[in-house]
């Protein structure tokens, strides 16, 4: 029988509920169990200011399914961070309130910077050591962050993070017909690079984009999908998009094929799907803005973020108080 204690970490996001169940080990953790559902909790939230009924009753049916598969692994320790969505709803912490009446599971709404340091935590196994400077970035459903770091072998330290109320559903939502056109598209990107400049005035990166000191890792399902579709997978594969290094003549390329794909199209494709059909330009579109303000010409693509990083964050913290055992 294993005695080594399993952790679960639950990111509850403005388009996706997802859950990893994990073992540590000596060399960080190995994936027992993981659930993913698009939730869409941020659904009408830009006009409304509200997380609607429906958006949070798919929501907790989702988190209910996470809390049968907790039950069934019999984890130990588990931590649920909520992000944008419900930071940004009048009602978010009503309905933390009520995820715990329903689930016993108990919320913790995390501020920007807490969620920018998560996902870098997951994701930092990724950078290389000898580049001194990285540009992070994580396009959400609800918000987009930045953070830049100093870097080296022995570890990261967070210089900056910036965060923008916009992410994928935001944008989709309040600029649908515009990202169909191309005139609009532009205005899109340029609207979003308006929001990045102040970070880029405060830690002047654009200076340092010669002579390999920067290093661009994009974590999120929006650099992740573009991996998949560059590779021409037919099914999603992380192992193969997970640490992908794509150029941004490869990122152009694949925008102009999605830009100029129906949205029928998009949602018939298998790394797409009906449930992100529509989010994707508008992914491209931050993504876009990320990359005209550094023009670095690569990125690496990160399948891992902020569940990751609370999983690390937890399996540390009893590790120091010596309670964790670990898995050969």
């Amino acid at each position: 029988m294993n005695t080594v204690p399993l952790y679960a970490a639950l990111d509850l996001g403005t388009n996706n509920c997802r859950m990893l169940v994990a073992r540590p080990t000596a060399r960080g953790f190995r994936v027992i169990d993981a659930f993913s559902r698009v939730t869409r909790l941020g659904e009408g939230l830009g006009a409304s200011g509200r997380l609607s009924e429906a958006a949070m009753e798919r929501t907790l049916d989702a988190l209910e399914a996470c809390v049968a598969k907790l039950e069934r692994n019999q984890v130990e320790r588990a931590r649920l961070v909520a992000t944008e969505a419900c930071r940004r709803a009048v009602n978010g912490q009503e309905f933390t309130a009520r995820i715990t009446r329903r689930t016993g599971l108990v919320p913790d709404i995390i501020s920007p910077a807490e969620e920018a340091g998560l996902a870098l935590a997951g994701c930092a196994s990724l950078l290389d050591p000898l580049v001194p400077w990285a540009l992070v970035f994580d396009i959400g459903g609800g918000s987009t962050e930045l953070v830049w770091v100093r870097n080296s072998a022995a570890g990261q330290t967070v210089m900056g993070v910036q965060s923008i109320p916009t992410g994928v559903v935001t944008l989709a939502e309040q600029w649908a017909a515009e990202l169909c056109s191309t005139a609009g598209y532009a205005q899109v990107v340029e609207q979003i690079g308006a929001a990045f400049r102040p970070f880029e005035s405060l830690h002047t990166i654009a200076s340092l984009l010669t002579g390999n000191l920067v290093q661009m890792l994009g974590t999120s399902g929006t650099v992740t999908t573009l991996g998949a579709l560059h590779l021409g997978l037919e099914r999603y594969d992380r192992s193969q998009v997970d640490g992908l290094e794509l150029s941004f003549t490869d990122i152009a390329a694949v925008t102009r094929r999605l830009a100029g794909m129906s949205a029928d199209e998009r949602a018939a494709h298998p790394c797409i799907g009906p449930e992100r059909a529509d989010l994707v330009l508008a992914g491209c579109a931050i993504l876009e803005a990320v990359c005209r303000l550094w023009p670095l010409g690569k990125l690496r693509v990160a399948d891992r973020g902020v569940r990751e990083g609370v999983l690390l964050g937890m399996m540390k913290d009893d590790a120091r108080m010596g309670g964790a055992r670990q898995a050969p």
